[in-house]
C-alpha cells in the first residue's frame, strides 16, 4: 500500500471511529460532519460501489434520521439498499439491515404500508437465514409488530409481541433491557385493544424495573415506554389526576433531557393536553396542542399522520371545550 494511501486510510478510519463516538454521545450534527468526510475519502479512494463506501453512506443515512431529516434519510437509504442488493446480494446481512433501516424510516414518515412490505421480507429472511431465536430476527419481529399497530392491526401486533416477550424472557432474562422493552411494547398494544388492566399491570412492572435499574431520569424511564405510557393507561381508566401528575413530570424531564422539539417531548406535550381537556383545563389544553401542531408541521410537514391528528385534536378542543362532550381517546399517542 502506497504511503499516501496509508495516510488516507488512517484518516478515514480515525474519522469513522470518532464520528461513531460523537453519535453515541448524542452529538449528531458533529458526528455527521465526520461521517461526510469518511464518505468523501472512501468514494475517492475505493470508489462509489465499494462495500465500505456503501457502509459510510448508510451511516450518514442513519445520522440523518437521528437529526430528524427523515426525507433525506429515506433518499440515501433507498440508494444504500439498491447498492447492497447489486453488490452483495439480496440475502447478505448488510442488505437485510439496509432494508430494515429503510422500513424504519418509512414508519417514521407515516408510510406504514411501505414499511410493512419491507419488514415482512426482513422477518422472512431473518427467520430462514438466522433462525427464530437470533437477536436480529427478534428485532425484525418487534419492528413489524409496531407497524401492525400503526396500521390498526392490533391483534396481529399482540400475537407477535407475546412471542417476542416469551423468547426474550427465556433467552435474556426478565431484567434485560430488551426484555423490558418487549414488555412495554406489549403493554402499549394491550391498551390499544382496550385491555387496560393488563396494560397497567405490565407498565407498573416496566416502570418499577427501569426506576430500579436505570434511575428516574434515564430516557427509557421517562418516556421510553414506561412513565409516559403508564400515564396514558391511567387516562384510559379514567384516573385523570394520576395521569396529570405523571405527565407533568414526563414533560418536564423530556424537555430537560431531550430538548423542546424532540418527538418524545412533543408526544408528552400532546398527552398532557389531552389530560388537561378531561380535567376541564381547556385553556392549558389549547395552548399545549397549538404548540404540538406548530412543531409537527415544521418537523414532519402538514401531510404527516401525526400532524393531521394534532390539527384535528386542536380543532376539536377549541370547538367543543364549552360543552365537555368531546371524545378523544383515539388521539392518544404512545
Amino acid at each position: 500500500m502506497a504511503k499516501e494511501e496509508m495516510a488516507d486510510r488512517y484518516f478515514d478510519d480515525a474519522h469513522e471511529k470518532f464520528g461513531s463516538l460523537l453519535g453515541e454521545q448524542g452529538y449528531d450534527s458533529e458526528a455527521q460532519k465526520f461521517q461526510i468526510q469518511v464518505l468523501d475519502a472512501r468514494s475517492r479512494i475505493l470508489g462509489e460501489d465499494h462495500p465500505d463506501t456503501v457502509s459510510a453512506l448508510n451511516n450518514i443515512a442513519v445520522r440523518y434520521q437521528s437529526l430528524g431529516k427523515y426525507a433525506d434519510s429515506e433518499k440515501l437509504q433507498i440508494k444504500v439498499q439498491d447498492l447492497s442488493n447489486r453488490l452483495l446480494g439480496a440475502q447478505h446481512p448488510d442488505t437485510i439491515m439496509a432494508m430494515g433501516n429503510l422500513a424504519a424510516t418509512y414508519e417514521t414518515l407515516g408510510k406504514y404500508a411501505d414499511a410493512e412490505k419491507l419488514q415482512i421480507q426482513v422477518l422472512d429472511m431473518s427467520n430462514r437465514l438466522l433462525g427464530e431465536e437470533h437477536p436480529h430476527t427478534l428485532i425484525a419481529m418487534s419492528n413489524i409488530a409496531i407497524t401492525y399497530k400503526s396500521l390498526g392491526k392490533f391483534a396481529d401486533a399482540e400475537k407477535l409481541q407475546i412471542k417476542v416477550l416469551d423468547l426474550r424472557n427465556r433467552l435474556l432474562g426478565e431484567e434485560h433491557p430488551d426484555t423490558i422493552m418487549a414488555m412495554s411494547n406489549l403493554a402499549n398494544t394491550y391498551q390499544s385493544l382496550g385491555k387496560y388492566a393488563d396494560a397497567e399491570n405490565l407498565q407498573m412492572q416496566v416502570l418499577d424495573m427501569r426506576n430500579r435499574l436505570l434511575g428516574e431520569e434515564h430516557p427509557n424511564t421517562i418516556w421510553g415506554m414506561a412513565m409516559g405510557n403508564l400515564a396514558a393507561t391511567y387516562r384510559s381508566l379514567g384516573k385523570h389526576t394520576d395521569a396529570e401528575k405523571l405527565e407533568i413530570k414526563v414533560l418536564h424531564m423530556t424537555s430537560k433531557v431531550f430538548g423542546q422539539e424532540d418527538p418524545d417531548t412533543i408526544n408528552a406535550m400532546e398527552n398532557l393536553a389531552i389530560t388537561f381537556y378531561y380535567l376541564q383545563k381547556y385553556k392549558d389544553a389549547t395552548r399545549l396542542e397549538a404548540q404540538v401542531v406548530d412543531v409537527r408541521k415544521t418537523i414532519f410537514g402538514a401531510e404527516h399522520p401525526q400532524t393531521i391528528k394534532a390539527i384535528a385534536l386542536l380543532a376539536a378542543i377549541r370547538s367543543e371545550a364549552n360543552t365537555n362532550t368531546l371524545y378523544i381517546g383515539e388521539f392518544y399517542l404512545l
